[in-house]
């Protein structure tokens, strides 16, 4: 079954103080490293941002958002617009240790039931940016949730048939817990770098 990955670039950066996706990571800018860690799964890859210039150098489709104004939730409504698949999977460009083999796993889950999303758990709730969806269909309930002034991410979820992927069946995949790491601040990204440094070591 095709599987678009779309990352996700929209947000504000506030307490990073500048575009995080941009900021340098082992080298090279975050977002590269995210895209490049899912690349081999992914039959279409795209990036959603308000700003596409600023991803020329990916050489890959970039799209604004459809419906500007409503943060991660209009993001999602993008992702699913613009993907060519059945299956999208939509991830954070601040996810450092993003991981292609849960994703995979999250795609067999997918194709084994009748969901339409396959969304892991972590400490802090649902993790609806390392997340399958059923394009479609999930498209349908996120369009609803905006039209109703909705604003939260997972809003839509009651409306369409979840496979939660808690702690004990991800941990597998993430034995340090830092898959769902995601750096909103210069000390955050200083630790996780730190943290990839030492797994180079």
């Amino acid at each position: 079954m095709k599987l678009t990955v779309v990352v996700q670039a929209g947000g504000e950066s506030r307490r990073m103080g500048t575009n995080k996706a941009l900021l340098p990571f082992l080298g090279q800018p975050l977002i590269q490293r995210v895209v490049e860690r899912l690349k081999p799964v992914a039959d279409e890859m795209i990036i959603t941002s308000n700003q596409p210039g600023d991803y020329a150098f990916l050489n890959l489709p970039v799209h604004p958002d459809i419906m500007p104004g409503y943060g991660a939730l209009g993001g999602l409504l993008t992702a699913l617009t613009v993907s060519t698949s059945p299956v999208t999977a939509v991830v954070a460009c601040d996810m450092p240790f993003v991981s292609a083999e849960l994703l995979m796993y999250q795609m067999q889950v997918f194709q084994r039931g009748q969901w339409d999303a396959v969304v892991p758990k972590g400490k802090g709730g649902f993790e609806p940016l390392h997340a399958i969806y059923r394009t479609a269909i999930c498209r349908q309930a996120v369009a609803q949730a905006i039209k109703l002034g909705e604003k939260k991410m997972i809003a839509w979820f009651p409306k369409v048939k979840i496979y939660t992927i808690e702690q004990a069946e991800w941990c597998s995949f993430d034995p340090q817990g830092r898959i769902f790491w995601n750096v909103n601040t210069p000390q955050e990204l200083q630790s996780a770098e730190a943290a990839a440094y030492a797994d180079i070591g």
